[in-house]
């Protein structure tokens, strides 16, 4: 049975880039009914913070990914967190040490560092020098009795490594190049390639689905691995995703953490839907899907090598598609407290008019891509529009005078306007004014919303209701009725 994990690390929100890796995972375990993990590396004690836990497990939830192991669910090769299997690692370090596999290592921060600086000089690679793997047993007796601190190496045999990546093909390394690594640090915390080794082993996972920047760590691990006396998990290593100056994603390309887009309000299929164009794309070159109609279908083969770029407006697009698709109760719901904090309706829910909001959503909905962009557009049915300058002088002038005033004589025939009563007044003033186009729209649009572009003026009429209509069109008639 394929078993698959997504391993995060709580030193921050996740992004992007990491929840890729997370929707990948998922989906090429849904694809072949396996298990999904949920893994937390929080060895890190330093960085690691609880707060991060809780906000990527609600975050991945958003985006509808579930899993059938992990921190909040359990499962039989828990725990899920590494921080509280501490006693694994260090048990398994030990018997690493006995069979010989691993040595303590005594040379300090500074002597590592002096020795890398040398070697860059030198022109050699700035690895381990092995200097400690062969200590003699006076040597490790003076520096026990000195109570030096130390690290655990793993010995590194002089041998090539090779794997077949289901993305890269094979791949090679020449072992000898990498010098004896740690497994385990001075504060008795495991190294991330040994956690990752032992953690992967006892949860029997078959397919390891990561960035290519982990394909440089993929050798130390298959030698972990066969220590372990484990057949190494099939590996692939996606591409990364980059900015569109190719620089790797980072927020001033406009990525921002899942949890902001959640704030944001884009909807959880878009941000998933376009995770998944970022170097893959399914058979029918469709950039808008179900994520069902695809999961009998995806191949990690098909992914491509080369990096995808984060585009911005492609996803401003794609989550306007979802957003002008949706049912328009649950937009309605999502953006009430948008309309909320910016004070547009009341607190108490007994007070919201809901059809009113719906009848908003329905009008602006297809110009906007996210829900919280409902506080701009909306503002014109809640408050008295705001006026330019320039617009006031636009609606004084004798061409849209002539249209206002005619427009607010032939409301008083109307307690409300139905969209083919709107049609026939248009018509009428049209055939009055001997105005027509944008030049008959506009003035009516400006003096009821103070702006050039928005809702159909229907929608506007509608949803603001005659009265209103009258009194913002009054404001600006020079020859008042």
């Amino acid at each position: 049975m394929v078993r698959v994990r997504f391993a995060p690390s709580p030193t921050g929100l996740l992004h992007i880039g990491n929840a890729r890796m997370a929707v990948f995972n998922w989906l090429f375990a849904k694809r072949h009914k396996g298990t999904f993990i949920l893994r937390i590396e929080d060895t890190d004690i330093v960085r690691s913070e609880k707060r991060y836990i809780t906000q990527l497990i609600e975050d991945l939830h958003w985006l509808g990914l579930t899993w059938q192991e992990g921190p909040d669910v359990g499962g039989q090769y828990g725990p899920y967190l590494q921080s509280e299997r501490l006693h694994i690692y260090n048990d398994i370090c030990q018997k690493f040490i006995k069979e010989g596999l691993a040595y303590n290592c005594y040379c300090t921060p500074e002597q590592l560092e002096e020795r890398r600086q040398s070697a860059r000089l030198s022109g050699k690679p700035p690895r381990y020098d092995n200097r400690c793997r062969n200590l003699t047993d006076t040597q490790k007796k003076t520096f026990k009795s000195a109570g030096l601190k130390f690290t655990v190496r793993f010995k590194v045999p002089d041998e090539l490594v090779a794997f077949d990546d289901l993305i890269r093909g094979t791949c090679q390394f020449d072992a000898s190049l990498m010098g004896d690594f740690v497994i385990m640090r001075s504060d008795e915390t495991p190294s991330f390639h040994f956690a990752v080794a032992v953690d992967d082993t006892i949860m029997k996972i078959t397919h390891v689905i990561r960035g290519e920047d982990h394909l440089s760590n993929t050798p130390c691990h298959i030698l972990l691995f066969n220590a372990l006396n484990q057949k190494p998990p099939q590996f692939a290593h996606l591409s990364l995703t980059m900015g569109e100056d190719r620089t790797l994603l980072s927020k001033r390309h406009g990525a921002f953490s899942i949890s902001e887009y959640r704030k944001l309000g884009y909807l959880p299929e878009a941000i998933l839907n376009y995770m998944m164009l970022l170097g893959w794309s399914p058979k029918d070159k469709k950039e808008k899907f179900n994520i069902d109609d695809i999961i009998d279908t995806f191949e990690l083969t098909d992914m491509s090598k080369a990096s995808s770029v984060f585009d911005q407006q492609k996803l401003n697009w794609l989550s306007g598609q979802y957003i002008r698709e949706s049912d328009t109760e649950r937009l309605a719901n999502l953006a009430i407290p948008y309309l909320r904090e910016a004070g547009l309706i009341s607190l108490g829910e007994d007070k919201i008019d809901k059809t009113n909001i719906k009848l908003i959503i329905d009008a602006i909905k297809s110009n906007i891509y996210c829900i919280s962009q409902i506080v701009n557009e909306a503002d014109i049915f809640f408050r008295d529009s705001i006026v330019s300058e320039k617009h006031v002088e636009y609606l004084a002038s004798e061409l849209s005078q002539s249209v206002l005033s005619s427009f607010h004589t032939k409301l008083q025939k109307f307690d409300s306007l139905s969209h083919e009563n709107l049609k026939i007044t248009l018509t009428a003033i049209q055939e009055e004014t001997r105005i027509k186009g944008k030049e008959l729209y506009m003035p009516i649009r400006v003096a009821l919303t103070g702006r050039e572009h928005g809702p159909e003026l229907y929608h506007i009429i509608n949803i603001l209701g005659i009265n209103i209509c009258k009194k913002r069109i009054e404001r600006f008639l020079l020859i008042k009725k």
